[in-house]
């Protein structure tokens, strides 16, 4: 159901931007999140947007670098990530939020649902 693309290869400083794309009509009514895993780490929160768009929440790791939005006509979520580092590579993951509407966005990994299959960034120092 979500379709993450975008990753690749880029030198330190650079900048990718992640595409996440949902199939089904019920898109605009859930929080989006992305996540990243980095080689023998655990699942990371990075950033959600809010269900109608009007709110975003980063993680400290990446504010200020990266950059959620999202497209309600088009069922798309990006993740813009300027400045990388060699710390952000990692696979990165796209979900959605368990609960529709949700009144307050969520870092944590158990109330996101369907997660994309990933994709891959590296970033060379």
């Amino acid at each position: 159901q979500l379709q993450a693309s975008g990753g690749g290869l880029v030198e330190t400083g650079g900048s990718l931007r992640l595409s996440c794309e949902a199939s089904g009509s019920t898109f605009s009514n859930y929080d989006m999140g992305w996540f990243r895993r980095a080689p023998g780490k655990e699942r990371e929160f990075l950033a959600t947007i809010k269900w109608n768009g009007v709110r975003t929440y980063y993680a400290d790791s990446v504010k200020g670098r990266f950059t959620i939005s999202r497209d309600n006509a088009k069922n798309t979520v990006l993740l813009q990530m300027n400045n990388l580092k060699p710390e952000d590579t990692a696979v990165y993951y796209c979900a959605q939020s368990r609960t529709p509407k949700r009144m307050i966005l969520t870092a944590l990994n158990y109330d996101y649902q369907y997660w994309g299959q990933g994709t891959e960034v590296t970033v060379s120092s």
